[in-house]
Parts: structure tokens; sequence; C-alpha cells
């Protein structure tokens, strides 16, 4: 049994009237009898509570065994109740400490021998396990001066996962080859890389570099070519999981935020017939999960991204470069998600990305800072915001200056806001396969 705040107001009051019944008999004597009515009230509602074992109320927390890292999962408390009668309800759930949530305490009115459902969100923002207690339920009658605790839900470890709950939706950009979708009906899309699958009349905004020259003397108007897609080419997820990659945005880190691209690139790499397979390194070479098709592929490459750590140590791209050679000898695309801090970061690397770029085509993925963009675009009030502003300036100028210096060297580059990570990276891969300069 647990004493409300309400019978501590209630009892204050009497105490209040009987304090003030040494000047009156009238008000002692309304004391007295106040006295008598909250005792009877609470040994009333402590009858209704706890007299009989038949009046419980039951709750069963729903709860996937696996949360998506990232995203809302979404947690449902189912209620019951056994009462013959309108019961108010406390509920506070016992989630994982790493949420740092201290708001989980939900109020519910439940009638007679009826049901609710109580919904409510988690956001986790690190891989692992979590462990999840009891759910505490408080039941009062409407008096509200005593409550009876019910224990329901049984504890139980959560796992979170790289983030899998959206990837349904990427199944729909994969078959229109775009971001906003209209429809789920899958096209053929245009490539560039087999012998044409047809021939067309031109139309506007057809690219001149496929144009049929023989089709067109012979029909006296310009034709091009359609070409099909080429299916199971290798596509390489490569990780960094260096030091760079543990700045954090919005509670997690970019090493998780690519750890989620990954996955979702991989899922859709596999829905339009490509090979996928993952890298991670650091200091060394850590994780390969070769190229498959095969439905089983997902599996492993969630696993293996569930399993990343880092040692925060500086990143050797000498050792991937000598692993490629061993694992990756036939020529694949090259998403590498990393984060160059200054050009002379991205210098010291140079060297090695231009010869996987050789044998490969590499897109370098690394990350702006939204924050640096706000102060640059602030107006200086002061010399110490002058001195902020330029400084975010220079370093969202060297930046824009990595990107130029990769593409001279025959590098493809991304430069993306964490959150817009997954959807440009898909949007990227699908240009180039479309294109076909693979």
């Amino acid at each position: 049994m647990f004493v409300n705040k309400r019978f501590y107001i209630a009892l204050i009051f009497v105490a209040l009237c009987f304090v003030a019944g040494f000047k009156s008999v009238f008000i002692f004597s309304s004391a007295q009898l106040l006295l008598l009515a909250l005792a009877a009230l609470c040994g009333y509602e402590f009858i209704a509570l706890f007299v009989t074992d038949k009046r419980t109320i039951t709750c069963k927390r729903v709860c996937p065994e696996r949360l998506s890292n990232g995203d809302e999962n979404e947690i449902a408390l189912h209620l019951h109740s056994n009462y013959a009668f309108t019961v108010h309800l406390e509920i506070i759930d016992e989630i994982s400490p790493i949420f740092q949530r201290r708001d989980l305490l939900f109020k519910v009115k439940l009638d007679k021998n009826a049901d609710n459902v109580v919904k409510y969100s988690l956001r986790p923002v690190k891989r692992g396990v979590y462990v999840f207690g009891i759910v505490h339920v408080f039941a009062t009658t409407r008096i509200g001066f005593i409550s009876r605790r019910f224990k329901s839900a049984e504890s139980f470890y959560a796992k979170v996962y790289p983030s899998y709950i959206y990837l349904k939706q990427y199944e729909l950009m994969a078959a229109s080859n775009k971001l906003v979708q209209t429809g789920n009906k899958k096209v053929r899309q245009i490539g560039q890389q087999l012998e044409p699958d047809q021939i067309k009349d031109y139309v506007k905004g057809d690219d001149y570099r496929i144009i049929n020259w023989k089709a067109t003397a012979r029909r006296n108007k310009l034709m091009v070519n359609v070409f099909q897609e080429e299916k199971a080419q290798n596509v390489y997820c490569i990780i960094d999981k260096g030091r760079t990659m543990q700045a954090a945005f919005n509670g997690m880190t970019l090493l998780d935020y690519s750890i989620n691209a990954a996955l979702a690139i991989s899922y859709v790499a596999m829905l339009k017939g490509d090979k996928a397979g993952l890298l991670t390194f650091e200091r060394e070479f850590n994780t390969y999960v070769p190229p498959s098709r095969h439905a089983i592929q997902m599996n492993r490459i969630q696993e293996a991204l569930y399993h990343q750590v880092t040692s925060f140590a500086e990143s050797d791209y000498l050792a991937l470069y000598r692993q490629l050679g061993k694992n990756a000898k036939n020529r694949g695309l090259l998403l590498v998600f990393t984060n160059f801090d200054s050009v002379a970061a991205m210098e010291r690397q140079l060297q090695y990305l231009s010869m996987m770029a050789k044998r490969h085509s590499v897109v370098v993925i690394f990350f702006e800072d939204a924050e640096l963009a706000g102060l640059a675009g602030k107006m200086p009030e002061n010399k110490a915001e002058m001195y902020e502003t330029v400084i975010a300036e220079k370093l969202i100028y060297e930046k824009q200056l990595i990107t130029r210096k990769l593409r001279q060297h025959n590098i493809l580059s991304l430069l993306t806001h964490p959150n817009e990570l997954t959807v440009n990276v898909i949007n990227k891969y699908l240009e180039i396969k479309t294109r076909g300069n693979w």
C-alpha cells in the first residue's frame, strides 16, 4: 500500500482545523468529524483495492526484441482491469537507463473490466544490449488517498541493431531511382554498360551521348539507344572506424550514422541486382563480408555491423588498400564512409585513395557540420563572434576544397549532413548505377 499526496493534503487540513479548534468548540468538533471521515474514506478505499485477489490490474509490454538504432521504436503497454469500478492508474515503465528518460509516467483511467493501450516511443542512439525492467502500475479509486501497486511485464533484454525500420521505403527508392515516391511500380532503368536493349525516338532530355547515328541516318530523325542495367556488380561499403568518426550529432556518432547508411545501401544494391559487401578498418583491417546477393547476405551484414566498435585509433588507409588487393580483385564500387577534418588530413590518405580509384570506382563520403553552417550564416555583433564566423567559413571552405581535390584525382565524393546521409548515399548509388560510369 502506498499513501498518496492527496491524503497528506487532507491530513494537513484536518490538523489545521484542530489547531483552530482551540479557539472555537464548533471548529474542534468539525475537525473531529473530518478526521473520522478521512479514516472512513481510507478504510473504504483499502477494502475496495485490497480485499479480494480477483481485483487486479494486468499489464503486458509489447516491445520488439530488436530495436532500430537512431529511429523511433514504438513500445506498447496493454492494460486490463478486473475491478468492478473505475480505477485511476499511474504507470511507470523501467526502461534501460541508457535512454536517460525521466518522463515515462503515464496516467490512465480504466472503467470496470476494461482494456486500454498506452503507446510511447524510444530512440536509441547506440548499438548494444538494453535491459528493460518491470512495469509498475499504481491503482487508486476516485478518492485517491491510497494506491495499490501491481508489478507486471517481466524484465527482458533487447538488442539495438543498425537502423532497419525504413528499409521497405528504400525499396521504393530502388524501384523508381529517385527519392520522392509516387508509386511502387518497378520500372526498368536506363544504363550504359551493355549492348543496347532497344532503340527509340529521341525526346527532349535524353543524353546526346547515347544517340544512335546509324539508326538516325536510316530513319532521318534522331534515335537513341536504350540500355538495360548491368546486374551483379560488386558494391562495397567501407567504414572508417577511426577517432574522427566518433564525433556526435543529435546524440549519435558519425560511425553509427555510417553503419545505418551501409545497411540501407546494401539492401538497395541487392534489390538492384548487385552484390553487397562490407569492410571496416581503423589501425588495422577489421571486418570483411564478401559481396553476395543471396537472401542471407543482409543478415550477415547486419550482424557484422552490430558488433562494430572502435579503439579511437588513427585510421590506416594503407592497410585498407592492401586488404582490398587481396579480397576485392574484381572491379566494383567502393563507398568509403569517413570524415576528413581538413585538407591536410585528406592529403595524407590521398595516395591510397588514388591507387584504389585505379582499380575501382571510389566514392568518398564525409560529413558537413550543421553548427558551422549556422555560425557562418550569422551576422557577427562583436569581435568574438566575428572570429567565430571567419573560422566557421574557413572550415566549410576546406570541406568544399576536399571535394575538388578528390575530383581532380578521379575520385567521386559526397559531402552530406548526417541526418541526410542514408538518402543521399542511396541517391548517389542510383545515379552512378543509372549513368553506368562504374
